[in-house]
């Protein structure tokens, strides 16, 4: 059964190794939990969609089509294990830009709803920054802050304070939802 919402996540730290402004494709490495945590997602009927704030494109430190071409070598290493992504979203301005796209700002979610048709509030956003958690508010669902990428204690204890989830990696965020798909359990926080 495809499920309303959709599990919208972030990519770097999040479904891939955290590299700082990663610039170069061949460096792509799933994070270790990825395949396992979102083939659970994707078999309970969830649709997996990415979005990502790229400011290093506002930096200079790299173009729009180089963020595609990582998109694309993701995406590659994840259909090869049978995992597919239903769209991919970035935002390439930097914070002071003051765009309406960037994390934590709702526009890649608002965006994502309607081109692929999710119910923003039946969704969960799964990052490793508080501005991911700040999303899912915006949008007013559900979030889990993944400990795989730049989470520290201080977002944390942000992530309990807006009434999210922490997990470990995508494997644990993916139990959570499964087990909190009608309602929240304060018992997994």
């Amino acid at each position: 059964m495809i499920q309303p919402g959709a599990i919208l996540l972030d990519r770097d730290g999040t479904i891939i190794v955290e590299r700082d402004y990663l610039r170069d494709p061949t460096l792509v490495e799933l994070e270790a939990s990825a395949v396992e945590g979102l083939r659970k997602l994707t078999s309970a009927g969830w649709r997996l969609v990415v979005l990502t704030n790229q400011s290093g494109v506002a930096r200079g430190y790299f173009d729009r089509q180089l963020v595609d071409t990582i998109n694309a070598v993701v995406h590659k290493k994840l259909e090869q294990h049978g995992i597919c992504v239903s769209g991919w979203f970035v935002c390439p301005h930097g914070q002071s830009d003051g765009c309406a796209c960037r994390k934590p700002m709702p526009g890649l979610a608002v965006e994502a709803s309607v081109m692929l048709g999710i119910d923003l509030k039946a969704s969960w956003m799964i990052g490793d920054k508080v501005s991911d958690i700040a999303l899912a508010q915006a949008i007013e669902g559900r979030a889990i802050l993944v400990r795989t990428g730049h989470a520290t204690t201080m977002d944390e204890n942000a992530a309990h304070a807006c009434n999210a989830w922490v997990a470990d990696n995508l494997d644990e965020a993916a139990e959570i939802v499964l087990s909190n798909t009608v309602g929240r359990s304060s018992s997994l926080r």
